[in-house]
């Protein structure tokens, strides 16, 4: 029953349309070790701090990356620490802010191949959607399963296509209380309203894509569950447990992350019979 409520919680306010929380301030907070999450109420955004600099995960809108500094000085860092910039997806609300950042903080900007060119144009070529941002320069092109490091954290850029065609589940180890943890920050199993899995001919392999991606996100060993949106995980529900002084660290989750995925999964599948029988 915990596992349906919450699956049905998950649904009500991850709904894409659904964006009056974009903009809105969230309580920074650190989830395990190092990684911090420094983004609004609907859009997220992980610090990764170390010795050598930080790692930023999403730069959000442009509108919103005072916030997202602002969060970052709350918990006591420096915003012009920030020397990587990566992303969930190459969708306005996750890079549109990019070249902000960069400006502000010199950081260097990595993205999946796939996403690359959509990033540095500044949204031109991206598949379904016409929003543009300023155009920001990519500094390296990953490929799946490659390795982004700095000072004494690592972390793997796990290719899952589909929502984009260089969509990036980011996944990394923490240490927290003498415990090793993993890290999965999904970077989106959704298939959005208007998205075409059948005859596509804009994005031929969407549907290929995104079978290929259930694949290895159930496979990914997970403790801590994140995502490219705070819905996807509950944030809000495990935030206040945490603020609440929970012994138990709330973002441990990984019976949450199967559920997620395997209800993910079964939207897609129903999505695609739908639309391949409408195609007969």
């Amino acid at each position: 029953m915990l596992v349906k409520a919450f699956i049905t919680c998950l649904l009500a306010a991850s709904a894409l349309l659904a964006q009056n929380d974009w903009d809105e301030p969230f309580p920074p907070h650190r989830i395990a070790g190092n990684l911090y999450y420094v983004g609004s109420k609907g859009l997220s955004t992980y610090l990764i701090t170390t010795s050598k600099g930080h790692v930023l995960i999403n730069s959000s809108f442009e509108r919103t990356v005072p916030l997202i500094r602002t969060s970052v000085e709350k918990l006591g860092f420096k915003f012009t620490d920030v020397k990587i910039l990566l992303a969930s997806h190459a969708h306005n609300d996750h890079v549109d802010g990019s070249a902000l950042v960069k400006e502000l903080t010199g950081a260097q900007v990595f993205v999946m191949q796939g996403d690359d060119k959509v990033t540095e144009s500044g949204g031109i070529g991206q598949y379904r959607y016409k929003d543009t941002w300023k155009p920001v320069k990519v500094s390296r092109v990953l490929k799946d399963g490659e390795k982004v490091t700095l000072g004494e954290s690592t972390l793997t850029a796990v290719h899952t296509p589909g929502h984009t065609k260089g969509c990036t589940t980011w996944t990394m180890q923490v240490k927290d209380g003498g415990k090793t943890y993993n890290v999965v920050i999904v970077g989106s199993p959704n298939v959005n309203p208007g998205f075409q899995l059948v005859n596509n001919t804009d994005y031929p392999e969407m549907a290929a894509d995104y079978a290929k991606s259930f694949r290895v996100w159930k496979a990914l060993p997970v403790d801590i569950f994140l995502g490219a949106h705070g819905a996807y995980y509950g944030m809000e529900a495990k935030y206040k447990r945490f603020a609440q002084g929970s012994k138990e660290n709330p973002f441990i989750d990984p019976k949450g992350y199967h559920a997620y995925i395997d209800d993910r999964e079964k939207a897609y599948l129903k999505n695609l019979a739908e639309q391949k029988q409408k195609a007969k």
